[in-house]
């Protein structure tokens, strides 16, 4: 799948925006390391995959923003860890969110601006105890196992279908990898 369907994934083929963020989603997994400010996952545990509540009720994207030079991957594993209390198996890049803030300071000191990249990628991982909820960070009160259908309706529920399509865009890319005996790297 080199491109998107505007018709399948309507969210994702034209500008996001979030907040002070335009965002538009690029099929790419060769990574600038020094654009990247943010690392995302949509995981699976067999063929179902992870969602996450925050104490605001929202079901969010599992990832986040990098803290002061660590490397994405180390930020990504991190993240797992306070968000799911989940050690990552695999990890496979499928895309990119190519972003521009509009705000006069980046969002943290050490972070790209006013361009920046967010990564997106799907993987395995084992839920191995419950989320670190860090002070500092949004704070967990669910994570569940579900059917892709149930993931996807669950953040077009909530208006984030954004985030609906990137799961199931990840689901179809996971499948067709898996079909064509392509492995999933860390």
């Amino acid at each position: 799948m080199s491109s998107l369907s505007a018709e399948l994934f309507p969210a994702l083929s034209t500008s996001i925006h979030w907040g002070i963020i335009e965002a538009e989603f690029r099929f790419n997994d060769i990574v600038d390391e020094n654009l990247v400010s943010n690392i995302s996952i949509i995981p699976f545990v067999g063929d179902q995959c992870v969602v996450f509540q925050l104490d605001n009720g929202a079901w969010e994207l599992p990832g986040g923003t990098l803290e002061a030079g660590e490397h994405y991957m180390d930020g990504l594993k991190r993240e797992l860890m306070e968000e799911l209390g989940a050690d990552m198996r695999s990890y496979q890049i499928f895309g990119q969110f190519y972003c521009t803030s509009s705000a006069l300071e980046p969002y943290r000191p050490y972070i790209p601006h006013p361009h920046f990249v967010r990564i997106i990628g799907y993987g395995d991982v084992e839920l191995v105890g419950d989320p670190l909820n860090p002070e500092d960070g949004e704070q967990v009160v669910a994570v569940e196992v579900v059917e892709i259908d149930e993931a996807i309706q669950r953040f077009q529920k909530q208006n984030r279908h954004d985030i609906a399509e990137m799961y199931k865009l990840a689901y179809v890319l996971r499948n067709e990898a898996k079909q064509s005996g392509k492995g999933q790297v860390l």
